[in-house]
């Protein structure tokens, strides 16, 4: 399973981004697809995930109300919102990828992994 996210950069804070990873097709349509995101020198954490139809998701507590993560299945492909954001959302943001049945926001559940997105949030 390959993942490429793509979409990080710089904002000021109270800004938006948008981030996608792009999947191999049908990875998206048969696998619980999540974010996480790795700030320097901490360990890497739960930020947002969503079932193999889209009809659920889960977020960290950090970004409830301000970030939204969706999947287009068609185009193997799923993206993460965010907006409102503050200086401690700088990190590296990975999408994962997830054989579970239920939705998981443990890391060790999630197999599959992409490389990583830069996003940096300036005050």
């Amino acid at each position: 399973v390959q993942l490429q996210a793509s979409g990080g950069g710089m904002v000021r804070a109270g800004g938006s981004l948008g981030l996608s990873c792009a999947a191999a097709r049908g990875t998206v349509s048969s696998t619980i697809m999540g974010w996480f995101r790795q700030a320097p020198g901490k360990e890497r954490e739960f930020v947002a995930t969503i079932t193999r139809s889209g009809g659920s998701t889960d977020y960290a507590d950090s970004v409830k109300g301000r970030f939204t993560i969706s999947r287009d299945s068609a185009k193997n492909t799923v993206y993460l919102q965010m907006n409102s954001l503050k200086p401690e959302d700088t990190a590296v943001y990975f999408c994962a990828a997830s054989t579970k049945v239920l939705l998981t926001t443990l890391r060790q559940d999630y197999a599959y992994w992409g490389q990583g997105t830069l996003v940096t949030v300036s005050s």
